[in-house]
């Protein structure tokens, strides 16, 4: 069985028995990007998580650690986006780990010919809206998010579920000196100008060019959360999550 297949079949398995995989048999398996993206199509495709819109991907999680690292860009189940507030009680997640994002909404449809022709300063004006959003990590493997990078880039970065606030439209923010607020159950914290790329549009040009490489087209009302501005806090069953973001809005969930 080729290394990929291994690690293909051991998320499906997590995913339909709801049973964490043993990440330590597959530290080997995947040794580039394009190994972690094939596992993610892979994945997705044979759990149909895309059947009913025509085989493409309506929402999106995209980031990386800095403006000079690469980015990832993962497609997301649909069943696991909701509209704040969320009540997530009844999903199950095995961890729970919180991010405080920045959704954005192309306001048009984009091809892979228009993608190909962004610049970091024209790809903000295919966006119409931005929303606060909560994205909920959680794993397929045992060993969590201390896994291989490859290992949880194939598993759509850890995704768990995304939770999207009130759409208000976009317009470009002095993001480094935006304030953000956090709170799971009694704790509050407090973010300002701490997003790793300091504009979520940043990710725009690859996501775009990644999203439409095999030809897809990704239709208008497409989402992308952008990374996160807290990184990954942990929370525990039982905790209401709210996140607020200064003069953009606010997300909540009830994990």
């Amino acid at each position: 069985m080729p290394a990929t297949d291994a690690v293909i079949e051991a998320l499906l398995k997590a995913r339909r028995s709801l049973q964490p995989a043993d990440a330590t048999p597959l530290l080997q398996a995947l040794v580039a990007a394009d190994d972690a993206n094939l596992v993610q199509t892979a994945v997705a495709n044979e759990l149909g998580w895309f059947d009913a819109d025509g085989g493409v991907a309506r929402a999106w999680k995209s980031g990386g650690a800095s403006r000079s690292a690469s980015l990832a860009h993962s497609p997301l189940p649909p069943t696991g986006v909701w509209a704040s507030p969320a009540d997530a009680r009844p999903w199950p997640f095995r961890l729970r780990y919180v991010e405080a994002e920045i959704a954005l909404r192309l306001g048009r449809a984009v091809d892979a010919e228009l993608a190909a022709t962004l610049t970091d300063d024209t790809a903000p004006a295919l966006v119409d809206a931005m929303c606060v959003s909560i994205e909920l990590v959680d794993s397929r493997w045992q060993q969590g998010l201390d896994a291989p990078a490859l290992l949880r880039m194939a598993d759509a970065q850890s995704h768990g579920a995304l939770v999207l606030g009130a759409w208000v439209p976009y317009a470009p923010r002095e993001w480094m000196q935006q304030r953000c607020e956090l709170r799971i159950g009694s704790s509050v914290r407090e973010f300002i100008g701490t997003h790793s790329l300091q504009d979520p549009a940043f990710v725009l040009v690859q996501w775009l060019r990644h999203a439409t490489q095999d030809g897809a087209v990704l239709p208008a009302g497409t989402v992308v959360t952008t990374g996160s501005w807290c990184g990954a806090l942990e929370a525990q069953a039982g905790d209401a999550v709210r996140v607020v973001f200064d003069g953009v809005g606010e997300a909540a969930v009830q994990l």
